[in-house]
This record gives structure tokens, C-alpha cells and sequence, in this order.
């Protein structure tokens, strides 16, 4: 499997073409989630992209609000994410434009098995902070501005928690870095179903609650405005947009599996109803 790990001197390489402006004509900039990096997706879709067409995708993972950042400034030429509320904001101000869900999955809070918090096997995610903050567990938050983010900080204002409590931490650090931070800690964290499935196996944590609709968890894609900037590749960017939501990549999506388990479900062109979304449980 291709491998899209940034080394050391790719990002290097990478500052220096953000603060350049350069771009090959054929490079599109993708800037995305670290959800859709660390669940394997981008390195299952993005080669059978680039068979087809004479483009080459260099992916930014990055939460998103940074994902977004780098949309509005112009150092990206489209960008995946999965804030919804965010990505609305950032269209209206025409940072981007011709934006299309692509997919979705879910939010699962997860946890250790001898949980602390007393919230294993419920289906309601406020409570569930609630119950966390007021035994002051131990909780693992991203704390970097990403989708999950922005979702957990929700979800602590739903609670009506401001989470400051004894065993709250924010890492500022990626997904997949955060749930190794909760498995050696023992804690609980908030994580989109794609990575937990991806990394389950090398984690000591169960999930603890799933199915709440406040948990539904939808991406879109979303072309940086080239009316905006110069030295965009909208034409690739466009491309592979258009390839996402269209029948072969929309099935490709579908039919990604870890373990034989669904980690999104495509969703171009539906109005998908939260409350119907599918819940896999491990």
C-alpha cells in the first residue's frame, strides 16, 4: 500500500512550496482530516485517482481548522473536512466554493474497560461528558482545532461542563497520537469510528457509547475559490472533487473495509438523515 507519511524533508519541502506560491501543474493540494489519513482511506483511494488522471495529490493531514486555514489563505487547492457549521462559514465568505458531501461515519466516545466514569453501553454523549467531568476522570481531548474538536467542544457545552476538571487533557496532537495518549493513560476521548477501527487492535480501550445522533459525523469536499488567489490548481482540484462523489469513487468508498468493517459510507447527493445514519459496532 502506497504509504503518504510526511517525512521530515517533505514537510520542509512543503513550507517552502506554501511559502513560495510554486506549484507543478500537476500536483493538486489536498489539505484534510487525520481521520481520513490514519484510517488508510486517502492510501486506498487517492492511487486508483491518479491511475486515471494526470494529476498527483499531495496530502496535507491537518485538523480541521487548520485544514480550512490553509484553504483561506490560499496554500491549498481543495480541501476534506468534517466541521460542518466551520465549512458553511468558509464558503460564505468565499474562501471555497463548489462544495459536495462526499461521506460519513460517526463519533464514538471511547474509554477504559474498568470505566471510571460509569458511562459503558449508554447512547448519550452529554450525559456521558457530564458522568466523565463530575468523577474528574481521566479524558484525552485533540485540543487542536480539528472536526473532533470542535464536535467535543459541543458536546462539553451541551453537558454544560467547561472542562477544566482534574483529569482533563488536552493533547494538541492528531487522532491517532491522541488514542495511544488515552490507552497509556487509562482515559476516555472522543474519536471518529474510522480511526478507532484502523488502530483498535493496538489500543487498550473499548467504546464506551455510540449512537447518539449528536454523533453523526458527515465530510464534505470543497474547492478553494480561484477567483481569490493566483497559482491554484482548480482544474485537478476539480477533478478529483468530481471523481470523489461520482459513482466509482462514491463505490470505492462504500467498499473500503478494515476488518472486514465499513469505515464511511458514501453520500454524495443525499440528504442523509443522522437518525438513520448506520452505527457499526465493533
Amino acid at each position: 500500500m502506497l504509504t503518504r507519511r510526511l517525512s521530515l524533508f517533505a514537510t520542509l519541502a512543503l513550507s517552502l512550496l506554501l511559502v513560495s506560491g510554486v506549484q507543478a501543474a500537476d500536483t493538486v493540494r489536498l489539505a484534510t482530516t487525520t481521520s481520513t489519513y490514519n484510517s488508510g482511506l486517502l492510501d486506498y483511494l487517492l492511487p486508483k485517482f491518479e491511475e486515471d488522471h494526470p494529476y498527483q495529490i499531495q496530502v496535507i493531514p491537518v485538523g480541521t481548522g487548520k485544514a480550512l486555514r490553509l484553504g483561506r489563505d490560499g496554500d491549498v487547492d481543495l480541501v476534506l473536512t468534517h466541521a460542518p457549521a466551520a465549512e458553511k462559514a468558509f464558503v460564505d465568505a468565499d474562501y471555497g466554493v463548489e462544495p459536495h458531501g462526499v461521506m460519513y461515519n460517526d463519533f464514538v466516545i471511547v474509554g477504559p474497560s474498568d470505566d471510571p466514569a460509569g458511562i459503558d453501553g449508554g447512547d448519550d454523549a452529554t450525559s456521558a461528558f457530564a458522568a466523565v467531568a463530575d468523577q474528574g476522570a481521566t479524558f484525552i481531548s485533540r485540543g487542536d482545532d480539528s472536526g473532533t474538536d470542535k464536535k467535543e467542544k459541543h458536546l462539553w457545552a451541551e453537558a454544560g461542563v467547561t472542562p477544566d476538571f482534574e483529569g482533563f487533557r488536552a493533547a494538541g496532537q492528531g487522532m491517532g497520537e491522541v488514542l495511544k495518549m488515552a490507552s497509556e493513560l487509562q482515559g476516555y476521548t472522543l474519536t471518529d469510528r474510522g480511526t478507532w477501527l484502523a488502530m483498535k487492535d493496538k489500543l487498550d480501550l473499548e467504546i464506551m457509547v455510540e449512537g447518539d445522533t449528536a454523533l453523526f459525523n458527515p465530510y464534505q469536499v470543497i474547492l478553494v475559490n480561484p477567483e481569490r488567489y493566483d497559482g491554484l490548481n482548480t482544474q485537478g482540484a476539480r477533478a478529483l472533487a468530481e471523481w470523489l462523489i461520482s459513482d466509482e469513487g462514491q463505490d470505492l468508498i462504500d467498499a473500503f473495509r478494515l476488518n472486514d468493517k465499513a469505515l464511511f459510507h458514501a453520500s454524495a447527493g443525499e440528504k442523509v438523515d443522522p437518525t438513520s445514519a448506520v452505527h457499526e459496532s465493533d
